[in-house]
């Protein structure tokens, strides 16, 4: 069956129908990772969104269950050069088209992704339509795309009641819990849950409009803000409820979305990127060793240079490409943020050490 991309500015790509084939309106971005599709296809930050992966053939290693970074499927659609017809890997259970299929999301195949990504860059993030219509009607399609805009997506993804996690869940191994640590989650990607498990963490997961009141009483020995999609000045009550942990002595870690709203509690400014940093090869560099790393990114929004206050927060980490502020330590407070994934998986985990950070961190505070 033929498919159709109709961008906001008019171009039409041509392509096969893969997935489900119901119409859709989203906002186009492009990843440039050459693995961990199935992750990049759970990852709640893309909410809202319909993904261009511009690695030329998806699916060969088929789709694993037990690599997803959460319960569903979260982008509105799926564009791809070339779909794997047979996927090749012991520990694969289904192929891509299937998952695309089960998950209802419509996808694309046989478009020129180069050509599609090279207008993304120049033109910017644009909405588009992927439909399986051969009727369509460009100039009423147009006034449809272009009226879209992702809104209310953490409320989306966000779980739904509190949930907790301890050593030897999600395949770590048991033991025992040498700290208690508050989620909120505002998209949160299983492997940063897995990541403070493994290290001894019980972590009690929740949801992103839960009052700081009920954290502040829940005595943790430190808080985690997660990623999450959308633009990040929507999240008003959440920010308010941030300035709040803020003001208490426990520390705090926050990644990809938590990083910029506790930026913005905190009277900085955010801006959406031309086209965004998604990809698992970007690096970062630490200004107070000089070290460069290897990171993965999923974010189309970044916090403004300098437009926090010098005595508030410090720029720790910067994107070697762009310049753009990567991460922040905040003065006189057991608080650090940053952009990146420290917790990709799949992608380079050259900073997972930052976890241990976090983890020591706690236990310096727990002992002051």
């Amino acid at each position: 069956m033929k498919a159709f991309l109709i961008l906001e500015d008019g171009t039409v790509f041509t392509g096969k129908s893969v997935g489900a084939t119901h119409d859709v309106i989203s906002e186009i971005v492009f990843n440039t990772s050459m693995t961990g599709y199935l992750e990049v296809l759970t990852d709640p930050s893309y909410a809202g969104q319909a993904v261009v992966m511009t690695y030329p053939l998806i699916g060969n290693y088929g789709v694993c269950y037990e690599d997803m970074e959460s319960a569903k499927a979260w982008p509105d659609g799926y564009i791809v050069r070339e779909i794997a017809r047979r996927p090749s890997n012991f520990r694969s259970e289904d192929s891509i088209e299937a998952f695309l299929r089960a998950q209802d999301i419509p996808g694309i195949s046989g478009v020129d992704t180069r050509a599609l990504t090279k207008i993304l860059r120049e033109k910017g993030t644009m909405n588009g339509m992927i439909t399986t219509n051969e009727n369509y009607d460009l100039e009423t399609v147009l006034e449809q795309i272009k009226t879209y805009k992702v809104t209310g997506v953490v409320e989306k993804v966000t779980t739904k009641e509190v949930k907790v996690y301890k050593p030897g869940d999600l395949g770590t191994e048991a033991g025992e819990i040498q700290k208690k640590v508050a989620m909120m989650d505002f998209g949160c990607k299983n492997n940063i849950i897995r990541s403070l498990v493994k290290r001894g963490c019980e972590v009690t997961v929740y949801p992103a409009n839960t009052k700081a009141e009920t954290i502040l009483a829940a005595d943790m020995d430190g808080i985690m803000l997660t990623n999450g999609p959308g633009d990040p000045s929507e999240c008003v009550g959440i920010i308010e409820e941030i300035k709040k942990l803020y003001q208490s002595d426990i520390p705090i870690f926050a990644i990809c979305l938590g990083h910029q709203l506790m930026a913005l509690a905190n009277g900085a400014k955010t801006e959406k990127m031309k086209y965004g940093h998604r990809g698992a090869n970007h690096p970062v560099k630490d200004l107070a060793t000089g070290k460069v790393y290897i990171s993965s990114q999923n974010h189309g929004y970044v916090v403004v240079d300098g437009s926090i206050e010098e005595r508030i927060a410090e720029t720790s980490f910067l994107n070697v490409n762009d310049g753009t502020v990567e991460g922040l330590h905040y003065l006189n407070k057991n608080i650090f943020t940053v952009q990146f994934h420290p917790e990709a998986c799949a992608g380079p985990v050259d900073s997972d050490f930052l976890f241990d950070e976090f983890i020591n961190m706690m236990e310096v505070a727990k002992h002051a």
